[in-house]
């Protein structure tokens, strides 16, 4: 339940109001974790987990992630955290949970949240998988810390939520989940819960948004980073070193200019579930994009591979933040994934919105590149309130001057239009099946979950989920 004030109490100013919200949430999240799970959470928090484990699995040729990926077991001389990449190699809970944070949303495949922009399971993952493998933690506590470390996290994003995108939210909330995944997994009390999440919260990044449109890859790097401040602060905390309750106020408010709605930080807490309202992609790209991508394979269905070699412009209306995508001519991966232009160029020529379309491949391709310079981008209107808040209207304009349009007010994964099991099944599948043959396997088991299965260890699990198949 929420947080009741005193009615003769003098009014709070907001960042004490917040202030006071946060030390509640703090209480309630240390009790949270004693709980089991609601059985439709536990399965949503075994879905995140295999989302966001897939999406680590899927970029390991990513060169620079290999590069990455090859240095953290050098770090150091411990072997105790799986490293999600081809031959499981094991550094110490530090690198390892570092190297798979910067491999978490480099494909864009990972999970994210609905309700404000934030990619949880991304910021808690690393960190919790790593540390719940050193310390021997089931399968059935990872998937409740999951869940908790995800409700924080998301009811930071809707309290604190930027007026316009200027901080990118890997920046803005990273350090959030890696912290809560590094302070529950040690079991931390309610007041040193706080005083870890404070300090963590004053050292989120200054990661301007537009560093994914622009391609600068230092933008997948601020989930690698903040596993290394979650556990810091944690350690930092125990010695007295901490922030205070009004510190995300100041951070936030003060320093990154967003608004404040201090009761998105305990409203419904045990009732509404922040994970429940988190979305999947089959699509690799930003997820403001992919309303225009559905419109666009309705386009190829309805017409044929054929029209597509005839298209001379493409028109695309879409919602606000789809219209931040307009980066024309994207020089790496990153910049491609946060563009409109290539994506409904590249889903013009392709028939497909997958990996394919923004690979380096797709960048190179002529007829791509030639189509990219002919997409308009356009106001979608009107707009309708949430779920259909991210709609677009595609036209593609053919070489005898027809005219053809196809529309989605909303793009499937979300909670309103949820992806059934088998397709996140089978993605998870294509994401791992080339680097861990096993990993697919096991998928189904603990999606449905089981006692036995949720009191195994997630290091018991994690061998075999990377050795050979059975």
């Amino acid at each position: 339940m929420g947080m009741v004030l005193n009615p003769d109490q003098a009014p709070l100013s907001l960042r004490d109001q917040s202030a006071q919200a946060l030390q509640h949430l703090c209480a309630w999240a240390v009790q949270a974790c004693q709980q089991e799970l609601p059985p439709a959470i536990r399965k949503r928090s075994a879905m995140v987990l295999l989302d966001d484990l897939g999406a680590m699995v899927a970029a390991s040729g990513e060169p620079q992630v290999k590069a990455v990926r090859q240095r953290a077991p050098k770090r150091s001389s411990k072997k105790s955290a799986t490293i999600f990449t081809k031959h499981a190699p094991k550094s110490d809970v530090l690198n390892a949970a570092s190297a798979n944070g910067m491999a978490a949303a480099w494909c864009e495949l990972d999970e994210g949240y609905r309700l404000a922009p934030c990619h949880a399971g991304a910021y808690i993952l690393p960190t919790l998988l790593a540390e719940a493998e050193v310390r021997s933690l089931s399968l059935g506590t990872l998937l409740r810390l999951l869940a908790v470390s995800y409700e924080i996290t998301g009811r930071f994003a809707r309290a604190f939520p930027f007026p316009a995108l200027t901080v990118h939210p890997h920046a803005a909330y990273a350090t959030i989940g890696a912290v809560c995944a590094a302070a529950l997994v040690r079991g931390c009390d309610a007041a040193l819960f706080l005083q870890a999440l404070t300090s963590a919260c004053s050292m989120s990044f200054a990661g301007p948004y537009k560093h994914a449109v622009d391609g600068a890859l230092v933008r997948n790097a601020w989930t690698a980073a903040s596993p290394w401040i979650g556990l810091s602060a944690v350690d930092w905390a125990e010695d007295g070193i901490a922030g205070i309750p009004q510190t995300p106020y100041d951070v936030y408010v003060g320093c990154f200019n967003t608004t404040c709605k201090p009761e998105e930080l305990t409203q419904g807490l045990g009732d509404l579930w922040a994970i429940s309202d988190g979305y999947h992609k089959i699509f690799a790209c930003c997820q403001y994009a992919h309303s225009m991508l559905e419109a666009s394979l309705d386009l190829h269905e309805r017409l044929g591979m054929a029209a597509s070699h005839a298209i001379e412009a493409i028109e695309v209306e879409t919602h606000p933040r789809g219209l931040t995508l307009t980066g024309v001519d994207p020089d790496n991966v990153l910049a491609a994934q946060f563009s409109m232009p290539h994506a409904a160029a590249a889903v013009a020529c392709l028939a497909t919105g997958g990996q394919a379309a923004f690979s380096a491949q797709a960048l190179q391709r002529a007829d791509i590149a030639r189509l990219r310079q002919r997409v308009v981008l356009k106001p979608y209107e009107p707009l309708a309130p949430w779920p259909n808040d991210r709609p677009a209207r595609v036209t593609w304009i053919l070489a005898d001057g027809t005219r053809h349009t196809a529309e989605r007010l909303n793009a499937r994964g979300g909670a309103d239009m949820p992806f059934d099991e088998a397709t996140l099944l089978q993605k998870f599948s294509d994401n791992t099946c080339m680097v861990f043959p096993a990993m697919a396997s096991y998928a189904q088991p603990i999606l449905s979950g089981s006692d036995t299965l949720d009191a195994m260890a997630w290091r018991d699990l994690v061998e075999k989920m990377v050795g050979a198949p059975a």
